[in-house]
């Protein structure tokens, strides 16, 4: 492992978004200089004003919630990552498939909780977050599990490979961000991610799953899964909720669930 570079795991919260939140804020604030020195307009100088506060409010906001889920120093992001974990019934003999795996981060996680396990991490890498294969491969050398990791690109509706592929699956924060489905619905994607478990293989899910718009009624979504054959399925909702309750806001992680058992 080279001790000299430290991997890097990015954040949830985009920088590019932080930018464009920002660059709002900066552009109101310049307009509301502008008026004052020179329009002196009063209506706008109200409405600029107001812009302005909101932007910053937002801006500052996402801010807090950026520093917050940095995997470096203890970050909420690694605490979901150790709880999906700590609900994993598996004893690391075999596959581990990470469904989303961004960064790399909860792959290279699940290599060093199951050293004798192989992982493969999927991702579709879309241009939003700062993610890409060569990180999430240059990560798995800089920590020194690079051998037993494989990174390929993939979507989470439609996974690449047969049924019952895998020992084990896991997945935090991505199945509502898949768009390559019809309807709003997220349940499909679950779906999927259980078509390439083996049987009597494990799972652990960290979603919006609360969310109904997502996932509708989630007792009658678990009680169906049991009643197509899975052998346990158990649902926690608002897991980690205590972690940052300032986080449980509706553009974050209100609505979050941990979705976990055996196929």
């Amino acid at each position: 492992m080279n001790s000299s570079k430290k991997a890097d795991y990015g954040n949830w919260v985009p920088r590019k978004l932080m930018n464009a939140l920002w660059g709002v804020f900066l552009g109101l604030l310049f307009l509301a200089v502008l008026n004052a020195l020179l329009w002196r307009n009063s209506a706008a100088a109200l409405l600029l004003g107001a812009f302005s506060a909101l932007s910053l409010a937002a801006a500052a906001y996402m801010q807090y919630c950026r520093r917050t889920v940095d995997l470096r120093g203890g970050g909420l992001s690694g605490k979901f990552y150790d709880e999906l974990l700590d609900h994993l019934a598996w004893q690391g003999q075999g596959r581990l498939l990470d469904i989303g795996c961004g960064s790399g981060a909860l792959s290279i996680r699940c290599a060093q909780r199951f050293p004798a396990a192989q992982i493969i991490g999927v991702d579709y890498w879309s241009g939003v977050w700062d993610y890409s294969q060569k990180q999430c491969e240059e990560n798995a050398r800089l920590e020194g599990c690079d051998a037993r990791i494989g990174f390929r690109h993939g979507d989470a509706a439609r996974l690449e490979f047969a049924d019952e592929s895998f020992d084990a699956a896991v997945s935090c924060f991505v199945f509502h961000e898949v768009k390559t489905i019809s309807g709003r619905s997220k349940r499909p994607v679950v779906e999927e991610a259980l078509r390439v478990l083996k049987k009597g293989g494990s799972f652990a899910f960290i979603d919006l799953f609360g969310r109904s718009a997502l996932y509708g009624d989630m007792e009658e979504f678990v009680q169906r899964m049991k009643d197509s054959g899975l052998r346990e399925v158990n649902y926690i909702p608002r897991a980690g909720a205590a972690f940052v309750p300032a986080l449980a806001r509706p553009m974050m992680t209100s609505g979050v669930g941990l979705l976990y058992g055996v196929k």
